[in-house]
């Protein structure tokens, strides 16, 4: 029939015949590429598949809000959503990221480790003198894989207060941020969800509630203020290019969550009808006793409704029969667990065994395959998002505050450099001797190596130094002392000294 059609278009229109071939091609074209991958099909197996083309911004534009409030509500109330934040946290930040200056003159660097001593590392760099910068590591790592995101405040405090420095910090939620805020600007940028950008694409202003929208305290949204982008952090995950908002880290195992959630209950209450067993005296004369009255129960309409309660002895009369309901019995109940958890697990990107504290089936071989690939993970959270943007920002406002405070142009001339915590060394047997071979044959430094275990190269080649100078000035000989390594002796070798003539 198309055929028949096409000809008669064709011999009237030619034009649109030639156009009306030309889209059937296309079209022809673009189902046989497509029917080359099975994902990209549209057959009976896809139908009923929601699959857009939108970016990352447009996906977040109406659903963000409401992950977020799940996100939450899954680590208040459900263990695994909470134990698994707590695993990111731990092992990203642990116990802190530490900052550690990095310059040649010795005079500056004197004057600036007091500051961070007294001031990065102490509760004054908390506007709520809370937390030290440790602390609000934490506090951030924490929001960031709750709640996709997190925003840190710079404040500048118009009294010093016993302040070393002229800084302070605020962690604030992201709900801090305006989303209703969108549209063009008159300079050419544009506003999204809060975020203000210049015509090439760079942050330039954040659209911030003054309160917490969720705060509760009137029915109006608080006021909305405009803050320079060099006076806010933001930190989350870039999962896309564009992406101008964090996601939370649980979004893909949601749903998981929450079936596990009413599958244990259901189990739950499985168990609890299987425990209500009662015995049916058949024949005996009914009495009207406690036990009989407790097992009805009225509705607000009047139906009363049998209850059946653990341990009820009940009394039939003649005629009547009692069938008791057998529940069904639901085997698999554990595997069902594991394979949810590890689903679960590999939605957040933690280990299972650390999700679920159970190492019954855990071989060292495969407890550390696993840390190593958790490692890499940990380390990309680190080096690019937390530390590039939370630590390093807020050590840059810290050095800019410290300038001030000693009148000195700090540009170019120090830096903070951040060292993240040690790594706890499974086999240290094997893995200590592994990174001494790889010291001597140059495919590492001892300064490298340092790092790794959490340690900052500086501060423990100094102590090194001083020990030695140490040990040299009260003449004390140490097997430690590779300087002047004393001949050590086995037992054995000793035990056949002592067996010699003359010894």
């Amino acid at each position: 029939m198309a055929n028949l059609l096409d000809r008669a278009i064709g011999y009237v229109f030619p034009r649109v015949a030639a156009r009306r071939a030309q889209a059937r091609a296309q079209i022809d074209a673009t189902e046989r590429a497509t029917a080359l991958y099975d994902g990209a099909a549209r057959s009976f197996r896809t139908h009923g598949r929601r699959i857009h083309s939108t970016s990352a911004n447009a996906e977040t534009m109406m659903s963000l809000g409401r992950l977020r409030d799940v996100s939450r509500d899954l680590r208040r109330n459900n263990a695994l959503a909470h134990n698994a934040i707590e695993i990111i946290g731990s092992h990203v930040v642990g116990a802190g990221i530490i900052p550690t200056l990095e310059t040649t003159n010795k005079r500056l660097k004197e004057k600036l480790q007091p500051l961070i001593r007294d001031h990065l590392e102490s509760p004054a760099i908390d506007v709520e003198g809370r937390n030290d910068i440790y602390g609000l590591q934490r506090l951030v790592m924490d929001a960031v894989a709750e709640s996709g995101e997190c925003i840190i405040q710079r404040v500048t405090p118009t009294s010093r207060r016993g302040l070393a420095v002229p800084l302070q910090v605020r962690i604030l939620e992201s709900d801090y941020l305006n989303s209703l805020v969108s549209g063009p600007t008159p300079d050419g940028g544009f506003v999204f969800e809060g975020i203000e950008f210049d015509r090439l694409g760079r942050r330039v202003a954040y659209h911030m509630f003054t309160e917490h929208p969720g705060g509760g305290v009137t029915w109006q949204l608080p006021n909305t203020v405009r803050v320079p982008a060099g006076e806010i952090i933001h930190v989350y995950r870039v999962d896309r290019p564009g992406q101008a908002r964090g996601i939370p880290w649980c979004a893909p195992v949601i749903m998981t969550l929450w079936d596990l959630h009413d599958f244990e209950d259901a189990e739950l209450v499985r168990q609890k009808i299987a425990a209500c067993f009662a015995v049916f005296l058949e024949g005996a004369v009914p009495e009207t006793n406690l036990a009989q009255r407790n097992s009805q129960v009225a509705t607000p309409s009047g139906n009363v409704i049998e209850r059946l309660e653990p341990g009820l002895i009940q009394k039939l009369p003649n005629g009547i029969k009692a069938t008791m309901a057998t529940p069904p019995i639901a085997n698999g109940f554990r595997d069902y667990l594991k394979a949810k958890g590890h689903r679960i697990a590999a939605g957040f990107g933690v280990p299972y065994e650390l999700l679920s504290t159970d190492n019954s089936d855990v071989s060292f071989i495969s407890g550390r395959l696993g840390m190593i690939q958790f490692n890499k993970s940990v380390d990309h959270w680190r080096w690019h998002m937390l530390i590039p943007h939370a630590c390093d920002g807020i050590g840059r406002w810290f050095l800019e505050a410290a300038a001030i405070e000693l009148g000195i142009d700090l540009a170019g001339k120090v830096r903070l450099r951040h060292t993240p915590p040690r790594r706890e060394i499974i086999e240290p047997s094997k893995e200590i001797p592994a990174m001494r071979d790889a010291i001597r044959s140059g495919l590492s430094s001892l300064q490298e190596e340092l790092r790794t275990l959490g340690h900052d190269p500086e501060v423990i080649l100094n102590e090194i130094a001083e020990t030695g100078q140490m040990i040299d000035k009260l003449k004390i000989g140490l097997d430690s002392d590779g300087r002047r390594p004393v001949a050590f002796k086995s037992d054995n070798a000793e035990a056949k000294d002592n067996g010699k003539p003359g010894n």
